[in-house]
C-alpha cells in the first residue's frame, strides 16, 4: 500500500461496487425542486419532555435552519404566550433584515377557533407586519377517537347541544361537527387577511382515510391552500403509508400534501421517504429528531435516505452543515445524539477494527459509501484493542515519526495493553447516573410542582 494516501482506483467505483440506489421499487417521487423541507423543531421539537428554548435561542436556531436550506419553519403558537410572540417578532425582524432568507416560509399554529386566529393576527398586527406575511396552520383532529373523546364536548358546546349527550351521539355527528368547525375557522382566517392556510386533522394515521380525504377536500373548498396529514402517535408502517397516502392525495391532487411522522417504531424517516414516493411533496422533520415521546422524523435521516438510496438531492440544501447543526442542537437542548446516529453521530466516520482500518487506508470506499466531505466530516481512527499494524504505521507516519516493523509491533502491543487496563478499571455507573439525572433534571418534576403550590398558597394566605 502506498505511503501517501489511498490508492487510485483503476476502474470507476460504480463498476467495482453496486450503487445502493440500484434496486426495483414502485415509488414515484416529485422532482427534487418541488420537495419542501418543513422544520418542526421550534414547535413540535420543543415539546420533547424537558426541552425549552428561549426566544433568543429559537432565533439562533431559525438562522441556522435558514442557512442550511429548509423551506418552511413552524414557529409555534403565538396565541398562547408572550414568549411565542417574541419568537415570531425576532424571526420576522430577522427576515426583514436579511439574517433569515426572504423565501423561508414562516408558519404559525392555531386551533380551529376564532379565538386562536384572532390572537395570532393581533400579535402580527402589534408587531407591525402584514397578516399575510405568515402561513396559518389551522388544525383539528381526524380520528374518531380524538373527535368524539378529545373534542366532543367542545363540539357539542359549539352546536348548542347539552354536554349530557356527549357519549350518546353517533360518530357521524361528531365528524360533521368537526368539519364545520374547521371549515368555518379556515374561512374566517381567509376573511381576516390570511393568504396561505395549511390545515389538517391530528391523528390522521388512525383515522378513516375516506374521512381524511373529506377533511382535505372541504378544507380546500373553505379557502385552505395546503392539506396536512400527521402520524401523531407514530404507528404507521411503510406498507400503510404506501396504501393510504395515494388515496389521501387523490382527494386533492392539485394541492401540495404535507406529511408528518413521529418515530415511535423507529421508522419515522423511512415512512417519510415512502410518503414522498406515494404522493406527498412536503415533509416535516426536526433537528436531531427531537420531539414528543420518541421524537419526530429526524431531518438528517430523511435527507440521507433520499440522497443515497434514491439519488434525490434537495436543491440548495447544505448537507455539509448537518453535523454542525446537530452539535448546536445538542448544546441548545441538552439532549445528546447517540454516537451511532446515522450521518451526524460521533462514530459515523470513525474506525478502530484492524480489518476495517486496513481497508480504509487502501481506499475509503471499501468500508464506507457516504463520502465524509458530503457531510463536512473527515475520516478518523480510534486506537485500541482492535487496532492493527497498518493504522499504527499511519499514525506514526502522519506525525512524522520514523519507524520500523519492530517499533510498530511494540507500539501496537502497548496500545492494546493500555486499552485493556482501562477497560478493566472502567465502571460507568457514575456516568450513567449523571446522564439520567441530567435528562430528568431538564424538566420540572412533580415534587417541584407540589413545592411551588405550597409556597404560592402560603404566600397568598399572607395577604
Amino acid at each position: 500500500m502506498p505511503d501517501d494516501g489511498p490508492v487510485e482506483l483503476q476502474e470507476p467505483l460504480e463498476e467495482l461496487a453496486r450503487d445502493p440506489a440500484r434496486f426495483a421499487h414502485d415509488l414515484q417521487f416529485p422532482p427534487p425542486e418541488r420537495i419542501r423541507v418543513y422544520d418542526d423543531t421550534l414547535r413540535d421539537g420543543e415539546q420533547m419532555p424537558g426541552v425549552a428554548f428561549s426566544p433568543r435561542v429559537k432565533y439562533e436556531l431559525a438562522k441556522e435552519l435558514s442557512a442550511i436550506g429548509v423551506h418552511i419553519m413552524d414557529v409555534g403558537f403565538p396565541a398562547v404566550s408572550e414568549s411565542e410572540r417574541e419568537t415570531l417578532k425576532l424571526i420576522l425582524e430577522g427576515r426583514r433584515r436579511g439574517e433569515i432568507r426572504e423565501d423561508l416560509e414562516v408558519l404559525c399554529m392555531m386551533r380551529s377557533t376564532r379565538g386562536d386566529i384572532d390572537a395570532t393576527m393581533r400579535a402580527i398586527d402589534e408587531l407591525g407586519y402584514a397578516r399575510d406575511e405568515v402561513t396559518y396552520f389551522v388544525f383539528t383532529s381526524a380520528s374518531d377517537l380524538h373527535i368524539k373523546y378529545k373534542l366532543g364536548r367542545s363540539l357539542l358546546a359549539r352546536e348548542g347541544i347539552p354536554a349530557s349527550e356527549w357519549l350518546e351521539l353517533p360518530l357521524d355527528y361528531y365528524r360533521d361537527a368537526n368539519l364545520r368547525m374547521m371549515c368555518e375557522a379556515i374561512a374566517y382566517a381567509r376573511e381576516q387577511g390570511a393568504r396561505e392556510i395549511e390545515f389538517g386533522g391530528e391523528d390522521g394515521s388512525r383515522a378513516d382515510p375516506d374521512y381524511v380525504a373529506r377533511i382535505h377536500r372541504e378544507g380546500l373548498a373553505a379557502g385552505g391552500t395546503r392539506p396536512s396529514t400527521p402520524d401523531t402517535v407514530g404507528c404507521y408502517s411503510p406498507y400503510a403509508v404506501r396504501e393510504y397516502i395515494p388515496k389521501i392525495k387523490a382527494a386533492a391532487p392539485e394541492a401540495p400534501l404535507v406529511v408528518h411522522f413521529h418515530n415511535d417504531l423507529g421508522i419515522g424517516a423511512w415512512n417519510t421517504v415512502v410518503a414522498l414516493g406515494s404522493g406527498a411533496e412536503v415533509f416535516t422533520t426536526s433537528v436531531n429528531g427531537i420531539g414528543e415521546r420518541t421524537g419526530n422524523a429526524p431531518m438528517h435521516q430523511v435527507l440521507l435516505q433520499l440522497k443515497y438510496l434514491f439519488d434525490i438531492d434537495i436543491p440548495g440544501f447544505r448537507y455539509e452543515r448537518l453535523r454542525e447543526l446537530a452539535r448546536r442542537m445538542e448544546r441548545f437542548s441538552g439532549i445528546p445524539v447517540q454516537p451511532m446516529e446515522p450521518g451526524i453521530g460521533l462514530n459515523v466516520f470513525r474506525h478502530e477494527s484492524g480489518i476495517h482500518t486496513a481497508g480504509m487506508l487502501i481506499h475509503p470506499a471499501i468500508y464506507q459509501f457516504i463520502p465524509p466531505d458530503d457531510l463536512g466530516a473527515r475520516i478518523e481512527y480510534v486506537y485500541g484493542k482492535h487496532s492493527g499494524a497498518l493504522v499504527i504505521e499511519h499514525a506514526l507516519r502522519e506525525a512524522g515519526v520514523r519507524y520500523d516493523s519492530d517499533l510498530v509491533a511494540k507500539v501496537m502491543n502497548e496500545v492494546k495493553r493500555v486499552r485493556e487496563e482501562r477497560a478493566a478499571r472502567s465502571d460507568f455507573a457514575d456516568f450513567q447516573s449523571r446522564y439520567y439525572a441530567h435528562l430528568e433534571g431538564l424538566g420540572v418534576s412533580a415534587e417541584d410542582v407540589v413545592e411551588l403550590a405550597a409556597a404560592l398558597s402560603g404566600a397568598s394566605e399572607g395577604f
